[in-house]
């Protein structure tokens, strides 16, 4: 089966250990993730061929990151390593109840945003795809990323591969000279399916719901479809968030044959980790358009693999298809299994 083939960072994630603030923290939890690797990462675990593309620094901690992924099933075989350059960093403080969790960024200069878009072969890194995703993340990082980016979609869409993209619009990453309103566009233009969400579209591309409509999220994703023709399919979760303990999610699709779906939601309590949620979510989509019979099973099958991450620590989804369609099935009690 080919694989599906993801392309960003990969961060160091430094957390103290339970609920511990930053302030208190003796020790932290090293791990690593980034949102494309734990796209791949998740879809691997589902069951499915992955690689993921990116550039660490020339050391050990780029070296272990590598290793943390190939554990996990993913091919790595396309990394790019840069002597004397640093990874980005992240650290989480995980909140609880009425305190929410605080992430702090140490992600500038990093290696992969000194990436040459000349290192990637994309013709020969995409031959035994069917799938490509990015994130708007990846965009975002630098002028270099976002033409590697830019690259590997046009020859994706040359090989007849589906590209996705979770648009995800981070305001403060853009700190290279140019917008994301006008290096986005052109970039998912050359998509199939896109995680967008209504403030990211208006954000981004200027699209807004028609005023007064029931359904503003049909509505956005209409007239995004309408912006750019490529797209069959817009999705993204709803989120109600109670708590820093406890979520309820939905999720949401327009597809331009079958029109509006939507899930019901799922209430999580406690929530144990939310980080990854939406990589888990379009992990679960990918898993569901390649291997299930319709959008709809597709949908169903990613907000219960979105709503089971909560319940997993780390970055990454590390569930099983058959423990996402255990949830699926409505076995939402979390009972003993022997």
């Amino acid at each position: 089966m080919k694989q599906i083939v993801t392309f960003g960072e990969i961060m160091m994630r430094l957390s103290p250990p339970l609920n511990y603030r930053l302030e208190q923290a003796s020790n932290l939890e090293v791990t690593y993730g980034g949102g494309d690797a734990n796209v791949a990462a998740s879809v691997a675990c589902l069951g499915l061929p992955a690689a993921h593309v990116t550039c660490f620094p020339e050391h050990q901690l780029g070296r272990a990151a590598v290793q943390q992924f190939r554990r996990l099933g993913v091919d790595m075989r396309h990394t790019v390593f840069i002597p004397n350059t640093r990874m980005g960093l992240y650290f989480l403080e995980v909140g609880s109840a009425l305190r929410a969790s605080t992430i702090v960024y140490d992600r500038f200069d990093s290696a992969f945003a000194k990436l040459d878009p000349a290192a990637f072969n994309w013709e020969e890194i995409l031959k035994n795809a069917q799938w490509f995703h990015w994130t708007g993340i990846t965009a975002a990082i630098s002028a270099s990323a976002a033409q590697a980016c830019r690259e590997a979609i046009r020859v994706a869409r040359r090989l007849g591969i589906t590209v996705s993209a979770d648009v995800n619009y981070r305001r403060n990453l853009w700190q290279y000279g140019q917008r994301a309103q006008d290096v986005m566009p052109e970039l998912v233009e050359g998509c199939d399916v896109v995680v967008c969400s209504e403030g990211d579209a208006a954000d981004l591309f200027d699209i807004k719901a028609d005023a007064g409509t029931a359904n503003s999220f049909a509505s956005m994703a209409e007239k995004l479809m309408q912006r750019f023709p490529q797209i069959k399919q817009v999705t993204a979760t709803q989120r109600e968030t109670q708590s820093a303990s406890h979520e309820r999610i939905k999720g949401m699709l327009t597809d331009a044959q079958l029109g509006y779906l939507e899930t019901a939601f799922y209430d999580i309590v406690p929530v144990v980790d939310r980080i990854g949620g939406g990589d888990a979510f379009i992990a679960g989509f990918i898993y569901g358009a390649l291997k299930l019979e319709n959008p709809e099973q597709a949908l169903a099958f990613a907000t219960a693999a979105s709503a089971l991450k909560h319940t997993i620590h780390g970055d990454v989804n590390l569930a099983t298809a058959a423990e996402v369609e255990h949830i699926v099935a409505g076995n939402t009690t979390g009972r003993l299994l022997r």
